[in-house]
């Protein structure tokens, strides 16, 4: 059985199931984030992944990122309390409903998504392929993280 990507209409319909389940109230089963600033920081990455916002790669990217792309593409879920860029990283708290249904919105947009790939701050330049496998990932990693 294939991995799953953001590319792939069933893939993306059970994302959006379990993101609509989350609550503001959940608690993580690993880490300190909020569901409202995890989704905020899934938010972040999905513009990434869109080619809404653009990041160069990292020095520590430049000598470890292709290392640590390989793992990253296994058919496995990511390990918990991974460490995340930097600029990433959400501090205060929102409106979780209403995150909810922009991260929806950004999940679904991947049906109109470019073949283009994008830079990710650590791993490097990714191919569509790359991008779609690991946007599903990170998702998937977060919404596990909160047990859904």
């Amino acid at each position: 059985m294939p991995m799953k990507t953001m590319f792939d209409q069933t893939s993306r319909n059970e994302l959006i199931a379990r993101v609509q389940t989350l609550d503001e109230h959940r608690q993580p089963k690993w880490g300190r984030m909020t569901v409202s600033q995890m989704l905020r920081h899934c938010m972040l990455w999905e513009e990434m992944a869109l080619g809404k916002q653009l990041y160069k790669q990292s020095f520590l990217g430049r000598l470890f990122g292709k290392i640590a792309l390989k793992n990253m593409l296994r058919d496995e879920p990511m390990k918990p309390n991974l460490p995340t860029v930097p600029g990433f990283k959400i501090t205060d708290d929102g409106n979780a409903a209403a995150e909810k249904t922009k991260l929806i919105d950004l999940i679904e947009e991947h049906s109109r998504c470019s073949d283009a790939g994008f830079m990710h701050p650590f791993f490097g330049q990714l191919s569509s392929q790359q991008g779609g496998l690991i946007a599903y990932k990170h998702l998937d990693h977060h919404l596990r993280q909160f047990g859904v």
